[in-house]
Formats: C-alpha cells, structure tokens, sequence
C-alpha cells in the first residue's frame, strides 16, 4: 500500500510539473525569441546612425572595424552595403576589403528590403553555413536617399544552445522537486500506513486466538485512528464473550462434577445394600454415571484445547520424555486389560507442547485400549515422516474404523459404536486431540493398521 500511495503522489506531481514546466520552457523560449528580435533591430538602427556619416561621405572610417567591434561583442554578424547592395564590410570574412574584389548582396531578399526602405526582419536557414539565421536589416538614409543598408545576423544555434540550457535547468528542478516529492510522500504514506499495519497484524493475532490484542489508537490520521478505536472496541467486547463462554464451560463442567460424583458413590453403596438385586440396572445407572463424568472431562478439555489455538509456536522438545511419560501412566492400565504396551521413540525431537502432546496421548491410548482385546498389543512409537516431520503412532490391534468412520471420526460427540466403555466414549476425544495437535502447527489423522486395528498418527514439525 505504501508504495502505491507514493506512486499517486509521483504520479500527481509529474503532472503538476508538466502543466507548469512545459508552458514555462516554451513561454521562455519565444520570448528569448522577441528579445533578440528586439535588440538586433536597436542595434542595426544605432549602426546604421553611426555609418550614415561614412556612407554620405562625410567622414571617413573604416567601416570593417565598426562590423568587427560589433561582432566581438555580441557574436552575431553584421553586414553593411552601399546603395547598390556592394559589401563594404562583412565581421564574418574580414579579407573581402584586402583582395579589391566586392560581392553582390542586392539579390538577398532582406537587403533588397532595407535597400527599399524598408525594415525586415525575420528567420530563414543560411545554405553556406548550414543553419538557421535571426536576421534584422534596415535602411541607411539621409534624408530621401538611401546611402545603403545594414543586416545583423544571430545563429538560431546560439538562441537553442542558451533556451536549452534553461530546459536541463527546469529539468533538474523538476528531479529534486520528484526527489523531494518522493520523500515526503514516503514519510505521508509510512504515517497512513504504518497504523494500518498494525490494525491489520491486531486482526490476525485476534483470528489466531490471540484474544486480548489491541489496535493502536495513538498514532495515524484521524480516520486510521477512529478505525482503530472501534476496531478495539470490537475486539473488547468480543474477548468479553468468548471469555464469558469458556468461563460458563469450566463452571458448568466444575459444577457437573461434584453431584455426578455423589450419585455414582451413592449407586456405589446401593449397589452393596442390594447384595446384587437388580445388578443390571444398577450396573447401566453406574456407566451412565461415569459416561457423563467423561462428558464432562472432556468438554472442560475441549475448552482448554479451544483456548490454545493461536498460541506461540512451540520449541522442539525431546519426543522420548513425552512417550516414556504417559506409557509409564498407561502400563498400569494396560495390564489390567490384558493388553500388552510397547513403547519406542527412537530418540527424535518434533515441535509441540509437552502438556498438549500428553493430553493428545492420552485420549488415543484411552481409545486403543478400550478397542483392543485380550491378549493384544498397543504400540507407542515415534517415527521420522516426510518433508520434515515426525510422526507419533498410537496403534492397536481391534476392530479399527472403515475409511468413512475414519472421516467423521474427528466430529464432536461421534461415536463408531453405541456401546459405552470405561476408558472412554463420549465422543469428544478425537476432537480434543486435533485440537491440540493443530494449536501446536502439526496435524493428526486415523490409518488403516497393517493387519487390521487403528493406526492414529500425530504429525509435527520436526526441530530442523
């Protein structure tokens, strides 16, 4: 954006220079034009004053001299003529009056003008010299008698050498006027800009989770600055409600768990003053009980894992602590079960959160020993994947998922089965662990075990 703002101001600024600049350089150039125009003409009328005398035959001076001196000083040319258009004196071929030959200039259309009585002037392009002439001719008179004529004459090359010196001067001034525009316009953009960044990094870092991160309402034009303040305004009031949301989960989940502990210890205690009467529907209420108990685990995780989308990305930790850590947990479990827990990290590194991977373990391991039946192996493992990950396998050996289970598995409250396990059930474990795995960058998806069962596999960025 910043670049596009100096753009328009570069843009406006040529444009406002050519307006300007190119009316100049040509107003300059004709009136530089009617200037020599002007002076050629005083000073033909002051020469042919000063001549008048000598042609007359009053005084006698030479009048080469006089063409020269003139030349010298202005580095035009000056041509004087009697009255029958004879050169008697020429600045630009001073030899004419050594070799007592004259030349003819009654047939130039400007003298035959001035011989005339006639003032001329005028531009045309000199054959001999080969380039454009500024020419003034006037009569010599005295009285009704034309004693000769005169005829300065300026090279055009001399009139465009100075009128282009002053173009490369409005050039330059037109360069350090873009330089200078370019500058200030940068310093202009960077100060609409610059907030405008920063409102836009509050809304990635607010679509990322991070809830409480403001816009700043100090800095930037007016309208950046009121764009900002309802921006926060906004972002307050919706860290307000998403806060108020997870609150009422963690309350609510807290609130849960105290009663349905008390009517699972008073099933309990029924359960032995019956002394078995009615076991089966004492049996159904219990699971029921601790099915809701897990319900409510698992929405006050879900919160939490909800919450931990968008936070920083995570160091490289050491996969083996992690596997060794819950498998340890685990083992007791597992040999209640029958099923036998064989861990192996291989000693790899990958980017996550200790607690999010642990808890991710956790609700896979639950899942595969509920599955897995007597007498089989779950496999902990850890293994390099491709394109710079690792991979972590929770696999078992039960029935497993067909490939459109597999699809759905990670919905809330989605279950393969209508029966309900101790370990787990209540549909929101895959969605805890996705979430988890995706707040720290990796992914997670459900395979086809070679040999049947479930292979679930965590995917995380490795430490490289």
């Amino acid at each position: 954006m910043t670049q596009r703002l100096v753009g328009t101001y570069l843009a406006l600024t040529i444009v406002v220079l050519a307006a300007l600049e190119i009316p100049l350089a040509l107003s300059y150039r004709d009136r530089q034009t009617d200037q020599l125009f002007a002076g050629l003409q005083r000073d033909a009328f002051v020469m042919a004053t000063y001549v008048e005398d000598t042609l007359s035959g009053v005084e006698n001076q030479d009048l080469q001299t006089v063409a020269e001196n003139y030349a010298a000083r202005t580095e035009g040319r000056a041509v004087i003529v009697d009255g029958q258009g004879q050169l008697l004196a020429d600045s630009a071929n001073g030899s004419d009056r050594l070799d007592g030959t004259q030349r003819d200039f009654s047939s130039r259309p400007e003298i035959a003008a001035a011989l005339d009585r006639q003032v001329v002037s005028g531009t045309r392009e000199s054959a001999t010299l080969g380039t454009g002439l500024v020419y003034v001719a006037v009569p010599v008179a005295s009285g009704s008698q034309v004693l000769g004529a005169i005829r300065l004459t300026y090279s055009t090359d001399q009139l465009d050498a100075r009128v282009h010196r002053y173009w490369l001067l409005l050039g330059g001034a037109a360069v350090v006027t873009l330089v200078v525009a370019g500058g200030v316009g940068i310093l202009l953009a960077r100060w609409v800009t610059r907030p405008l960044d920063d409102l836009r990094d509050a809304a990635n870092r607010i679509g990322d989770g991070e809830l409480e991160a403001r816009a700043d309402e100090q800095h930037g034009p007016p309208e950046v600055r009121a764009l900002a303040t309802s921006f926060n305004t906004t972002a307050l009031r919706l860290e307000q409600l998403v806060t108020a949301q997870e609150q009422f989960v963690a309350d609510a989940s807290h609130q849960l768990r105290t009663p349905l502990t008390a009517l699972r210890l008073r099933l309990e205690m029924l359960e032995d003053d019956e002394q078995g009467q009615s076991s089966e529907d004492l049996d159904a209420a219990r699971r029921e009980v601790q099915r809701l108990s897990r319900l409510v685990d698992g929405l006050l995780a879900l919160a939490r894992a909800e919450r931990a989308a968008g936070a920083a990305p995570p160091e490289p930790i050491r996969l083996a602590d992690v596997l060794d850590d819950r498998g340890s947990t685990w083992q007791p479990v597992a040999a209640e079960r029958g099923v036998e827990l064989e861990i192996d990290a291989d000693g790899l590194f990958g980017r996550a959160d200790p607690d999010h991977l642990g808890q991710a373990l956790d609700n896979l391991l639950a899942n595969a020993l509920e599955v897995g039946p007597d007498g089989s192996t779950v496999r902990l493992w850890a293994t390099r994947g491709a394109r710079g990950t690792v991979e972590v396998h929770v696999t078992d050996q039960g029935p497993g998922l067909t490939a459109a289970q597999r699809a759905r598995a990670f919905d809330r409250f989605w279950r393969a089965r209508s029966t309900r396990g101790e370990l787990g059930g209540s549909g929101l474990g895959l969605a805890i662990v996705q979430k988890l795995v995706t707040a720290d960058g990796g992914s997670v998806e459900l395979r086809e075990a070679p040999g049947g069962g479930l292979d679930a596999v965590i995917v995380l960025q490795s430490r490289t």
